[in-house]
């Protein structure tokens, strides 16, 4: 039997082969944007035009706007509202809002 075998309905879960911390790592799209920027700091993660930000730079964005919002009293629970085009600032709002 092989793990991609899918006719026998044993999936590589089902073979003993459990989730661990070696195999398996539940991400969220704010952990997957830290986990990003913290194994490929210095690739690009955003284009605009001439504007290129790493994802060492875009997360940094994303948490600079997230503490300025944590400033202002804004947190957990609150609504922001954000209007925008499709640009970089929209997708700091998108990653940087839910990371106050």
């Amino acid at each position: 039997m092989t793990l991609d075998n899918k006719s026998d309905g044993a999936g590589p879960y089902q073979l003993g082969l459990d989730r661990n911390a070696a195999n398996y790592q539940s991400l969220t799209p704010l952990t997957l944007l830290e986990r990003a920027a913290a194994i490929y700091p210095k690739r690009t993660a955003v284009i605009h035009g001439d504007l290129r930000h790493t994802y060492a730079e875009f997360y940094a964005r994303c948490r600079r706007l997230a503490g300025a919002l944590a400033g202002q009293g804004i947190g957990l629970g609150d609504t922001v509202a954000v209007m925008a085009p499709n640009v970089p600032a929209m997708l700091e709002a998108h990653y940087g809002v839910p990371m106050t």
